[in-house]
């Protein structure tokens, strides 16, 4: 039951994501209508319990996104976020069997991956993944531009590792999806906000956009929103 209930929860989400306009098909004049999405993964600690709902969003999100479109997944879970990070990429035909051949092997090639996963990472380089998604992101020239985030958005480096800089997120909306508390925010629940407020700041102040999403319990009211 407990289950059938989070699979419920991650469907109303998805929903959620698709009514307010993440994922609409429509675009300005002059701008491509295609779309492109990157999901960053957090497999530090605790969070990759959390894992399982992040699965069922990308299959719901895989039936959403069409040919031409483009999708990657990757991992945060190092110190230092290279391509070796990037589970799975692909921008689907314009033949529809051959996106939909696509579309199965992506989600085989991100379910073996998380499936893999024992054990959580020492480190997060958060601002790495964001860095990469937003580069591949650029790359394909896509007129929507969207990054989920998975992740509790603590930061975790190698001693000497600097990411206290500004970075480009221009005309990508950004999305923190499931963002967990730390055992250390129910001490201090500001931890928690500042976290939030810092994130949002680095994208906006990038020339992102910024939205969280977190409230899996109360989903029916909010999917009414269309």
């Amino acid at each position: 039951m407990k289950r059938f209930l989070s699979r419920l929860r991650v469907k109303a989400l998805t929903v959620l994501l698709l009514s307010v306009g993440l994922l609409v098909a429509c675009s300005d004049a002059g701008r491509p209508d295609n779309r492109a999405v990157y999901l960053l993964l957090d497999t530090s600690g605790t969070y990759t319990e959390e894992l399982e709902k992040a699965q069922s969003i990308i299959a719901y999100l895989l039936g959403a996104l069409q040919s031409g479109d483009s999708i990657a997944v990757a991992r945060i879970d190092s110190g230092s976020f290279t391509e070796k990070n990037l589970i799975a990429k692909v921008t689907f035909d314009d033949r529809p069997s051959t996106a939909n051949s696509q579309k199965r092997a992506f989600k085989q090639t991100v379910d073996e991956a998380i499936g893999n996963i024992k054990r959580g990472s020492a480190h997060t380089d958060i601002t790495g993944g964001v860095i990469q998604a937003h580069d591949y992101l650029t790359e394909t020239g896509a007129g929507q531009r969207y990054l989920f985030v998975f992740s509790d958005l603590e930061e975790d480096l190698q001693a000497g590792h600097i990411r206290d800089f500004p970075i480009e997120m221009n005309g990508v909306n950004v999305v923190a999806i499931n963002v967990t508390k730390l055992r250390g925010d129910n001490i201090d629940p500001r931890e928690y906000a500042e976290r939030l407020d810092n994130w949002q700041a680095r994208v906006e102040q990038g020339g992102g956009s910024w939205r969280v999403v977190n409230d899996l319990e109360r989903l029916n009211r909010l999917i009414e929103v269309r």
